[in-house]
């Protein structure tokens, strides 16, 4: 550690980004180690290999600065979370449109953590995480592309001319003539039902193995709270002659084996989920069709009740982890 930060607590927003960060490649760890271990194809293993590096080497610098700052370093997960043994639960293609998937959520998570941490050394370390996390994602899809299975935003033909908009239904979407969706709603739209995609997969794969029968039916539930989800997006696409993503289910084997423990599978179910509403609302934020925010807050709406239970299965079961959390005054003004 810098000798110019040595006194200098984290921050609580320091201290969020490391926590977070810890128990996502916690989870990593071991989620790719499975995955390595039955991955067939040599270019994926290499990426995978590469991943798996990254989130080592994250978890001993998160130890050290924890340690360091005298906090307790989280619990996360552990061998015991993972079953070596188990046969594979995703092919080899799927984990790498999971990798991709993967490595836009970090590329976005440490973009955050350096915009919101204050000391040298905590701002150098995330800037380092996203030069290797944009190497991760370079790697995987240049893989994805020469395999033929990167799913491309749609196309749009180049105007002849700049043009400024001239009339107020611009804004317009459920009443009278609809404008065509411009390239900021596309990619919004796209890049959401990808990442639903790769979320409904899990659910999939997992519901096929979880031990529990109410997380199984949890799992269940968020299949068709995701389908719902592409099926509105989707048609909106469709509606405009553009292709939706690819689907990937097919890409599960028939496995019922479980590879992850059914605290692993939540914990990135929920996690996941987390995310997504951040990515619809960011969407929605940028949407100039008022029909389309209409259906983001609709299908967040749905979306926040499904992570709010999930988040109540954590509890339940004694797997939600509390992140660092200030002194409770009133609680030990009452010891006295």
């Amino acid at each position: 550690m810098d000798n110019q930060t040595n006194h200098i607590s984290l921050t609580a927003s320091e201290l969020a980004n490391l926590w977070t960060q810890y128990m996502n490649d916690s989870m990593a760890c071991h989620f790719l180690t499975h995955s390595l271990k039955v991955c067939k194809d040599k270019e994926v293993y290499a990426i995978l290999e590469y991943a798996l590096s990254l989130s080592k080497s994250h978890l001993t610098k998160l130890k050290d600065f924890f340690q360091n700052e005298n906090y307790p370093v989280p619990q996360g997960f552990s061998k015991s979370d993972v079953n070596l043994d188990a046969p594979r639960l995703f092919s080899d293609t799927f984990m790498l449109v999971y990798l991709q998937i993967m490595s836009l959520h970090g590329l976005s998570g440490y973009a955050l953590s350096v915009g919101t941490s204050v000391r040298s050394d905590q701002r150098r370390y995330y800037i380092q995480c996203n030069k290797e996390t944009m190497e991760l994602h370079n790697r995987t899809v240049t893989v994805m592309l020469k395999k033929g299975i990167y799913s491309r935003t749609p196309v749009i033909n180049p105007p002849d001319n700049v043009d400024f908009v001239k009339k107020q239904n611009f804004m317009f979407g459920w009443i009278g003539e609809r404008r065509p969706l411009n390239a900021i709603e596309i990619s919004g739209i796209h890049y959401n039902m990808q990442k639903t995609v790769v979320k409904v997969v899990l659910e999939i794969a997992f519901s096929q193995v979880a031990k529990s029968a109410e997380i199984r039916d949890y799992f269940i539930r968020g299949i068709a709270v995701c389908e719902k989800q592409n099926e509105v997006l989707g048609s909106i696409l469709v509606e405009e002659h553009l292709s939706p993503p690819r689907f990937w289910a097919s890409e599960v084997t028939n496995s019922s084996e479980a590879p992850f423990s059914d605290k692993l599978m939540l914990f990135q179910i929920v996690s996941l989920v987390s995310v997504a509403l951040g990515y619809n609302g960011a969407a929605m934020s940028v949407s100039q069709r008022k029909d389309l925010s209409l259906q983001y807050i609709r299908l967040m709406a749905e979306m926040g009740q499904y992570a709010e239970d999930g988040a109540n299965l954590l509890i339940k079961n004694g797997w939600l982890e509390q992140p660092p959390t200030i002194d409770d005054r009133e609680a030990i003004a009452k010891k006295k």
